[in-house]
């Protein structure tokens, strides 16, 4: 029993790169809660995963797999 709460536990969490650095996120999440995680909800972002923009209006739709590689741009602005 012991032997399947550890195999479970590992299944909870899977790993991504995010602008080259690993980032550990709960199985089922989205780019949407991966914006949350990193405290960019709301901001002016770009996201490529895995070569690939996604609209911001799919943010809460494109799930993240064990894998995954992302880079997020933020816009900033000034003058």
């Amino acid at each position: 029993m012991v032997k399947f709460f550890l195999s479970h536990a590992r299944s909870e969490v899977i790993q991504l790169s995010v602008n080259g650095q690993v980032q550990r996120v709960e199985t089922g999440a989205d780019v949407a809660r991966l914006l949350q995680m990193l405290e960019l909800s709301g901001k002016r972002v770009a996201v490529e995963r895995n070569g690939e923009i996604v609209p911001r209006s799919r943010y809460a739709g494109t799930p993240l797999a064990d894998g995954d590689a992302l880079e997020i741009v933020v816009a900033v602005g000034g003058g």
